[in-house]
């Protein structure tokens, strides 16, 4: 099954507002999203960009354990590894080893980079500590993903 994710800062493929760039205030964009399917009892969520110059995916976001009930993230998620919103909502850590979000900040010149944000349903509520990497996430919900999507977003400096 496919989850459709959207933002109203931006749409698939378009570029990612600087507002929620490091060239801006670096606020996380407001998230929503439709199609969890009734097996989904928790939602995780990854952003990286593919593009970096770097051997792997270079990690924005990591933010797990959100409600099902829950269809939307706010605009500007505090980068706390408890950010109250959504009520069990826990944080990982990205790239740079800080908590929560950072957004796009590609070395300049390097050309326009893509931004996926990933969306995915869980057929289980995990116990996990908070603080995960994108790696440790995603070991976590191997075999427990019931339904994803993702947006894409660019920017380039």
């Amino acid at each position: 099954m496919s989850l459709i994710v959207s933002s109203p800062a931006f749409s698939e493929g378009s570029p990612i507002p600087r507002r929620h760039t490091g060239d801006g205030e670096d606020l996380s964009p407001a998230l929503s999203w439709s199609g969890v399917p009734p097996a989904a009892l928790e939602l995780a969520l990854i952003v990286d960009d593919p593009d970096a110059p770097t051997s792997e995916p270079w990690v924005h976001w990591v933010i797990y354990k959100v409600p099902v009930a829950t269809y939307v993230l706010p605009e500007g998620v505090p980068p706390v590894f408890r950010p109250g919103f959504p009520p069990t909502a826990l944080q990982g850590r990205n790239s740079w080893k800080s908590v929560g979000y950072r957004g796009p900040a590609p070395p300049k010149g390097h050309g326009v980079h893509r931004y996926f944000f990933k969306l995915f349903a869980l057929d289980k509520a995990l116990h996990l500590a908070e603080g995960l990497d994108k790696a440790g996430l995603l070991k976590a919900i191997k075999g427990h993903v019931v339904a994803e999507g993702e947006l894409m977003g660019t920017y380039q400096r």
